[in-house]
């Protein structure tokens, strides 16, 4: 069998850690804890976990700059926030900073365990996929990077993501509720607007005119779709 996958918890509530620790190695994952922001940069660069389940709010220091210190030294694995429910400015916030995904607490451990399988799964398509080659706009999976017009293209890790998705399915329209089970691993709840933010995010950054778009189409009522430049245009 293979082995399991390595999933590290960063949270100082350590009843909550234990339980979702204990709910998670019951999942069959491999599962270890830190109680603190303290060292957590190194620990998780060196012991390399397949998925980081970190709290916003950490003693000595917090999730969000564990998790730009994280992306700047090079870890690319899933990191999934835990935030206080109501948090949306965090939540924004946490995406900026690096974070894949988050949960509220309290923690419903059905929903957390979807978001887990969910981040696990699409990592693992991307660092299996080749690169994608779109003539100007570019995208490597495996190195979590764009680049257009041979430049690199600054996305946070949620905003590869949803990208990513979308041009691995060029021509065909992805519903809010189809890119949530894929990127978040539960149904889409008619309320959330954090595609639509991220959409409007990316279309500049990679060359798209945000009032007239050509490479990520509005399909209202349907949602959005990947139109794949003719080549010589973009």
């Amino acid at each position: 069998m293979p082995p399991a996958e390595s999933l590290l918890i960063v949270e100082d509530d350590p009843r909550l850690s234990s339980l979702i620790g204990e709910f998670l190695e019951a999942q069959g994952f491999q599962v270890s804890c830190l109680d603190s922001g303290r060292a957590a940069v190194e620990y998780i660069l060196a012991s390399q976990p397949d998925l980081v389940i970190l709290d916003l709010m950490l003693p000595v220091e917090d999730g969000l700059s564990i998790s730009r210190r994280l992306r700047a030294s090079g870890y690319q694995r899933p990191l999934l926030m835990l935030t206080a429910l109501g948090e949306d400015e965090a939540q924004i916030r946490g995406f900026d900073a690096g974070a894949d995904d988050y949960v509220s607490k309290p923690v419903r451990p059905q929903v957390l365990l979807a978001r887990v399988r969910a981040l696990l799964r699409r990592h693992a398509v991307l660092v299996t996929t080749e690169l994608l080659d779109f003539g100007r706009l570019q995208m490597d999976g495996r190195r979590r990077e764009v680049w257009l017009d041979s430049q690199p293209v600054d996305l946070t890790a949620a905003e590869f993501d949803l990208l990513w998705l979308l041009a691995t399915h060029p021509g065909r329209v992805l519903s809010r509720e189809e890119i949530f089970s894929a990127l978040r691993g539960i149904e889409y709840d008619g309320q959330d607007r954090s595609v639509d933010v991220r959409i409007s995010r990316i279309r500049p950054r990679i060359g798209d005119d945000p009032e007239h778009p050509r490479l990520i189409k509005t399909l209202r009522g349907k949602g959005y779709m990947f139109v794949p430049p003719v080549a010589g245009s973009l």
